[in-house]
């Protein structure tokens, strides 16, 4: 093994998953008889946790209300998925890049405002769940951008944070990697602007996972 460790972000990243995102926040919000937020808001608040991304859409509501909202997202998702509805499909040449990286020695983690059940069912999905040596999760940690599932990531697979780089399409992902103080990678084709992962502390930012290839394979 080489000791680097490469964590993805899920959701805009290695899947594009606001087709489920915006129907569930949009059922949510009606469900609980609120009117739906913008659905260019929802998309930028993508990688947050749940209960934290629906604060942010909505910081007027009370406590209970909020509940209401998440609980009520969290049934619509389930049941979308259940219903075989979802859709959340790779990003082209992402499957390959994976399988690459882990040929080359690379351990490989997920660290995502995704559920523990979210996640393992999108990674089943596609093939691809036992490519991973960490699975970093809403569940168990507070909310992007705080460190604490980079943290974990780097723990369990025994990997220093200089041979460490996070992946990611969201300010909150370049925001927690500084905070753990691993290289932070942007990618252009997510839910944040190019300019904003920069800005937020991204050493380099790919426009196609051909460039993100590249960066990696040049990480000393």
């Amino acid at each position: 093994m080489s000791g680097k460790l490469a964590v993805f972000d899920c959701d805009g990243t290695l899947v594009d998953g606001q087709a489920d995102v915006l129907w569930s926040m949009q059922r949510a919000f009606e469900r609980a008889e609120l009117t739906a937020p913008d659905p260019v808001q929802v998309r930028r608040m993508v990688g947050l946790s749940l209960p934290v991304a629906v604060r942010e859409l909505a910081p007027t509501l009370d406590e209970n209300k909020r509940r209401d909202v998440t609980e009520f997202y969290k049934s619509s998702f389930r049941a979308r998925r259940e219903e075989g509805l979802s859709h959340e499909p790779l990003y082209d040449g992402i499957a390959d890049l994976l399988r690459d990286l882990v040929e080359d020695g690379w351990q490989l983690a997920v660290a995502t405002g995704k559920s523990d059940r979210g996640l393992a069912a999108c990674l089943a999905a596609h093939g691809i769940a036992d490519l991973f040596t960490s699975l970093q999760t809403a569940d168990r940690h507070p909310s992007k951008p705080h460190p604490a599932m980079l943290e974990t990531a780097l723990f369990e697979a025994g990997a220093q944070t200089e041979k460490a780089v996070m992946i990611g399409d969201t300010t909150f992902d370049m925001q927690m990697a500084r905070a753990a103080r691993v290289r932070a990678v942007g990618v252009a084709w997510g839910y944040h602007e190019e300019s904003e992962l920069t800005a937020s502390g991204a050493a380099s930012v790919a426009r196609d996972v051909a460039e993100l290839r590249a960066d990696l394979k040049g990480f000393a």
